[in-house]
């Protein structure tokens, strides 16, 4: 993987929901490519351990803990983001939350917490970033989607709602910054076999839907959206914007 990005080496890139799953994996890639990262999110200490594992990989790295529902913790993140690397070329607006609950279940917190940390994060994380990018005239911002921002679900909807947003919103970013030569394109997985959703997973009636379902037979792993992601912050997809890469072993190709 790092001969073909070695364009990423000293890069500065935030990954938000940098500590786990996913995040974690793509944070981890980035620093073995040289890159520079910081990690976002609201664990302190499993910041800390993940910042830790980073630097054993590489240096500098960076952690800022913050709260995606609040768009000025967002703000006030990005710019110490910015002023720990001294710049922002990558955003990886990662983070993310799913409660799933039959629609008739689904509270006014449940709604406003998928969307506020789904979309509304994605898009004040992607503003103040965009404010340092536009003075530099180039960037890469990468948001993780899922491939229910494209089919339905069971005890989805807020969380489809959210994603399918959050596609709309790249397509948007990327039609009004192309000028300015910033690139804003989507990952949007399947699902994918994490600490966070091993114990959906383990529900034999659950996985056998959502396998049989998937053309290719398998769940999706951290490193394929990893690969995605890096592909999209290369030189490689200079000129790719606006677009939204499924990782999805053919769910959405019925």
């Amino acid at each position: 993987m790092n001969d073909h990005f070695s364009d990423l080496k000293g890069k500065h890139v935030i990954v938000t929901g940098g500590s786990k799953g996913i995040g974690k994996d793509i944070a981890i890639e980035f620093a073995k490519l040289g890159a520079c990262v910081v990690i976002t999110g609201r664990d302190e200490s499993a910041l800390i351990k993940t910042t830790n594992e980073l630097r054993r990989l590489s240096s500098p790295h960076y952690y800022v803990v913050a709260d995606m529902r609040k768009a000025s913790k967002v703000i006030q993140m990005v710019d110490e983001a910015a002023g720990l690397m001294g710049g922002i070329d990558i955003l990886v607006n990662n983070a993310g939350v799913n409660l799933p609950k039959s629609a008739l279940e689904v509270t006014e917190e449940d709604w406003d917490s998928m969307i506020d940390t789904n979309l509304k994060g994605s898009f004040f994380c992607s503003q103040q970033t965009g404010r340092y990018m536009l003075k530099q005239k180039k960037g890469k911002i990468i948001n993780i989607v899922s491939q229910m921002a494209f089919v339905g679900y069971f005890k989805r909807t807020p969380y489809c709602a959210s994603k399918g947003g959050a596609v709309q919103l790249t397509k948007s970013l990327a039609v009004e910054w192309a000028p300015h030569h910033i690139n804003v394109n989507a990952v949007a997985p399947t699902f994918i076999e994490t600490e966070l959703t091993k114990q959906m997973l383990e529900d034999p009636s659950f996985r056998e839907d959502v396998i049989n379902r998937i053309p290719l037979g398998k769940l999706a792993r951290p490193s394929d959206v990893t690969g995605a992601v890096l592909y999209l912050a290369s030189n490689m997809a200079d000129l790719i914007t606006g677009e939204t890469i499924k990782v999805d072993g053919g769910w959405t190709a019925i």
